[in-house]
């Protein structure tokens, strides 16, 4: 033969059109088979006329599977992994409108307490196709202002954690896109919190049964929802077993502060120190130990948030633990849930459990 190419038996011939998508190329040449080829095309409207649903219910079971039937969601997902279908993010938005993305976005990417937070949203999101945006708003109410504003087009729904905006502000923001509040708790607005103010009564009894009767805290930012209600639960229970609380702060929640702050936990004559975070306690450790200070022979430390170098530190930090991965999951699950609502409904909110973690660094206060 001559120029022209070699004919093909008709029974491996591709099938039709797979010139056309292949740009002219041999489809085999790469693997692909005419049962690969029909897989391939496979639609949502395939899937929902297989399983015999609507197609809104195939998108649900996909993005939002607690709004779809168990037994429905199970024969959808069946019917589409045979057909070896898979939502694809960009057909979905021409359908929906969405864009299958949602935003997050911290005060801090480099406290450890965040990253718990957007672990959970990723793994929630994944579950449904969405990709997650992350910022960094920099303690700063401005920034996150202006990162909202900035992702409005871009996502379909936005995690705020622990935002630093005044509630007049998170009240006002518009609704679309749909914004959840995590470690803030405004009304009319979705929201995930952990309850800090029980984390701080546990942390406080646990000091009483020790002994100790006065007790420094180290507060957070001022602008900070979670140190507010920090302080409540540490009123009350100061209260209730008759400990004197000294204030001080209220600082950065990073580790520079414990470093700098130390000091004058040491002047206040307490025998206990509660710090707003871990990060500002593990600072806290670290600058008694160059002061010579034994803890907790001389001095119980307790921090909040129970993040992996709480741990790791000598002496391990006792800590409150805040379940950060189900915050995370939570908020996606709410705004998830909020964007296949068939109408408006009542905002949720959910309140997850704080608990204390003993370990090295309280005991009862040395005798004078």
């Amino acid at each position: 033969m001559t120029g022209g190419r070699r004919s093909s038996p008709a029974g491996d011939r591709p099938p039709v059109g797979c010139d056309r998508l292949s740009r002219g190329e041999n489809l085999y040449n790469h693997g692909i088979t005419p049962s690969t080829v029909r897989s391939a095309l496979s639609s949502i409207h395939d899937v929902a006329r297989a399983a015999g649903v609507s197609v809104a219910t195939v998108s649900r079971s996909f993005t939002s599977p607690d709004a779809v039937a168990e037994a429905t969601r199970a024969r959808v997902l069946a019917v589409a992994q045979e057909l070896r279908y898979a939502p694809n993010r960009a057909a979905r938005g021409l359908i929906t409108g969405r864009t299958g993305n949602v935003g997050l976005i911290v005060p801090d990417l480099g406290n450890p307490y965040f990253h718990g937070v957007l672990q959970g949203a990723q793994a929630r999101a994944r579950l449904a196709d969405y990709a997650v945006f992350v910022a960094d708003g920099q303690e700063s109410a401005a920034e996150e202002e202006a990162l909202i504003d900035a992702m409005r087009k871009q996502v379909d729904g936005i995690v705020l954690g622990s935002s630093r905006l005044a509630p007049v502000r998170l009240a006002a923001l518009d609704h679309s896109p749909t914004v959840v509040l995590v470690n803030r708790r405004v009304a009319g607005r979705p929201s995930v919190v952990v309850d800090s103010a029980d984390g701080m009564r546990q942390a406080v009894s646990h000091l009483a049964q020790l002994g100790h009767r006065r007790c420094a805290y180290v507060s957070g930012p001022r602008r900070s929802w979670s140190d507010r209600q920090r302080r409540r639960g540490l009123r009350a229970a100061a209260a209730a077993h008759e400990i004197e609380v000294v204030a001080l702060g209220p600082v950065p929640p990073q580790f520079e502060s414990g470093l700098r702050i130390a000091e004058a936990v040491v002047r206040s004559e307490a025998t206990a120190v509660l710090a707003y975070n871990d990060l500002v306690a593990v600072g806290i450790l670290r600058r008694l130990a160059e002061l010579r200070i034994a803890v907790p022979e001389e001095l119980s430390v307790i921090g909040f948030d129970d993040i992996p170098l709480a741990a790791m530190v000598r002496p391990a930090l006792t800590t409150v633990a805040l379940p950060t991965l189900r915050a995370g999951e939570a908020a996606v699950e709410i705004l998830l849930d909020g964007l296949s609502a068939a109408g408006p409904r009542r905002p949720a909110a959910r309140t997850l459990p704080a608990t204390l973690i003993r370990r090295a660094t309280t005991a009862a206060p040395r005798a004078t």
